[in-house]
């Protein structure tokens, strides 16, 4: 039954069989087994109690325990196969093995066969005890036991060879022995080297300071811990000299009050802007005030305005910036600007300091970050006026759009009438949007009646003029008037313009008709007074010339052209007039072009164009 329990692996049966048994020593066994985490490792145990040694090694193999395998192979007195199997025994084993009949040559074998960096170390320590120095460090070498190494090597003397391993490998042990052993030799240059390569910073920054060795002290204590800081920040302290270095030891190992008391005593100014940049919110308000008086004393304005923001000391930092005409960067901005609900300040001297803030801003010519400060402190309309002296367009419209109020509306459309909208149609459509939104349909009666003289100035489309109007006066009506006798002058004003827009457009029209009628309206048209205020004067004329010279009746066009040029001297006739269509009245009545070209050059002077108006009548009648 209990070699049954070796198969089945029941162990709480095979203690009943072995109590039956009377098998106390294999009882004890399986006690003293349960302390092993392998269960096929307990099962050995008792196969091992059982005489079932092939069993046993099966179930060491399967669950990894070679030692214990090992060790059955041992007490089994097999030996050869202990070592030929190339099992890892851990050193416990060797000390077994050494203690048995089996040769020094045999366990050498052995363990050079395993490869093993534990059992070469543990066999270096063997030969190094018996004496065996170069033999030893041959394993050393082997198990990359560089401490050992170096140990040995200085043990010999061979110290030279001790610092090329040390140097090489940058072992920390094998650094601190040679050390160690320089600094017992008084070489302390090297003994200081390898300390600092052992990181043992504390030993190098001792010798250092029993042996003046200030140059490498600065380094050395920069590397070490705080505590290790301070100690040669007072070694500095306590010579009285370098005492920048002791500041910065002090600061650097977080002693920050007694670097900044022991750079005001010195006048440290480097060390003290050193200090000082690793000042923020968090430090003490009465340091970062004495620094701030400090760099004032000093004309250290920037810095000064730094350390005050840090003890949120706001207005101070801001007249200060004032004061001293310093530029107020997005940073220091930032820094400034308190968020709603804090406990520094109340809600109307946070909006008081932002509009402060956003004002300085406006004087340097920084126009968008006094807009966002504006726009924080709750006063859209200074943010828009900020805006607007940026000249950025995008960002107007943008703002415009989110803000959402009447003025703001009014402000944007009236900066984009400002900018070339004839050219761009997304403009136009934003100034009428804007307009409307703004419920400022005067000023967008007034955009129209611009539109309107764009299209005659521009295209020569009244028809597209007639249209706009008609938008204006739409507008106008539906205005609510400040002035109402104002509104109706204005009104009447578009209509009368209207009117005349349309008579000229109805005579271009009737032309293809009735020519003569056509002709009379034009006529009618150029003896209304002011005439040229709706519909210009050279267009009218231009109609007339070209039509005559389509009839062929060149005597009349002439006459016009003539006629147009007495009424508009300063005009261009060919933005009215063709120059093809100039060229063949001219030919066609064999007069010469040249002798009217000066006076359209000459200055605006009546007397001139009679002169010239007369002459040419001369010419006229007398024919050519």
């Amino acid at each position: 039954m209990a070699r049954m329990c070796v198969k089945t692996q029941r162990l709480d049966v095979a203690k009943v069989c072995l109590g039956h048994m009377g098998h106390a020593r294999g009882a004890r066994a399986l006690r003293e087994a349960e302390q092993e985490p392998e269960p096929e490792a307990r099962v050995a145990v008792l196969a091992i109690q059982l005489g079932m040694l092939e069993d046993a090694e099966h179930l060491y193999k399967k669950c990894g325990r070679y030692d214990l395998l090992n060790r059955l192979l041992q007490a089994s007195g097999q030996w050869q196969r202990a070592i030929e199997r190339g099992l890892q025994p851990g050193p416990q084993l060797l000390r077994e093995i050494r203690h048995t009949p089996l040769r020094g040559a045999a366990l050498e074998l052995y363990i050079n066969k395993m490869k093993d960096k534990t059992l070469w170390r543990w066999w270096a320590q063997y030969l190094e005890s018996q004496a065996e120095m170069d033999a030893a460090l041959r394993y050393y070498e082997l198990a990359h036991d560089y401490f050992s190494l170096v140990r040995v090597y200085c043990f010999q003397g061979n110290i030279q060879k001790a610092a090329e391993i040390a140097s090489e490998t940058g072992n920390w042990a094998a650094s601190y022995h040679l050390a160690r052993q320089y600094e017992s030799q008084d070489e302390v240059r090297q003994a200081v080297h390898f300390y600092t390569r052992a990181q043992a910073f504390n030993n190098a920054i001792r010798l250092c300071k029993e042996h003046g060795l200030d140059d490498q002290l600065m380094n050395l204590a920069l590397l070490s811990s705080p505590k290790d800081m301070i100690e040669a920040a007072r070694y500095y302290e306590e010579k009285g000299e370098q005492m920048d270095q002791a500041v910065m030891l002090y600061h650097k190992a977080g002693h920050f009050s007694k670097a900044l008391e022991l750079a005001f005593a010195t006048q440290q100014f480097v060390a003290l802007q050193l200090v000082a940049e690793d000042l923020d919110e968090k430090s003490d308000p009465a340091l970062l005030a004495r620094c701030s008086d400090f760099f004032l004393e000093h004309s250290q304005y920037e810095k000064a305005v730094e350390l005050l923001l840090a003890a949120k000391k706001y207005h101070e930092a801001l007249q200060l910036c004032l004061e001293q005409n310093l530029t107020i960067t997005e940073e220091m901005a930032e820094k400034m600007t308190v968020s709603k609900g804090c406990k520094e300040l109340s809600e109307e001297s946070r909006r008081e300091l932002l509009e402060q803030i956003a004002s300085c801003c406006m004087r340097q010519g920084n126009y968008h970050l006094a807009t966002k400060k504006y726009t924080q402190a709750g006063d859209r309309l200074k943010a828009m006026r900020a805006l607007l002296k940026s000249g950025d367009t995008e960002k107007i419209v943008f703002f415009a759009g989110v803000s959402r109020q009447k003025e703001i509306y009014i402000m944007a459309a009236n900066y984009l009438q400002s900018l070339d909208w004839q050219k761009d149609p997304e403009i136009m459509k934003s100034i009428i949007s804007f307009y409307t939104k703004g419920r400022a349909l005067d000023l967008l009666a007034g955009f129209y009646n611009a539109c309107a003289q764009v299209e005659i100035d521009e295209y020569q489309n009244y028809d597209k003029a007639h249209g706009a109007l008609t938008e204006a006066y739409k507008c106008l009506s539906k205005a609510k008037a400040r002035i109402p006798l104002d509104q109706e002058a204005r009104l009447a004003q578009l209509q009368s313009k209207m009117a005349l827009m349309k008579r000229f457009m109805q005579a271009r029209r009737t032309y293809t008709e009735d020519p003569k009628e056509s002709v009379r309206q034009c006529k009618l048209l150029l003896e209304e007074p002011d005439l040229d205020s709706t519909v210009r004067v050279g267009d009218v004329y231009g109609f007339l010339v070209e039509r005559h010279v389509q009839m062929e009746d060149l005597q009349t066009a002439y006459k016009y052209l003539e006629e147009m040029r007495k009424r508009v001297p300063s005009t261009n006739v060919s933005y009215y007039v063709s120059q093809r269509t100039v060229d063949a009245v001219h030919q066609g009545l064999g007069i010469p072009l040249m002798r009217t070209m000066p006076e359209q050059m000459r200055h605006n002077s009546v007397e001139d164009h009679k002169e010239m108006d007369e002459e040419v009548m001369e010419e006229v009648e007398n024919g050519p």
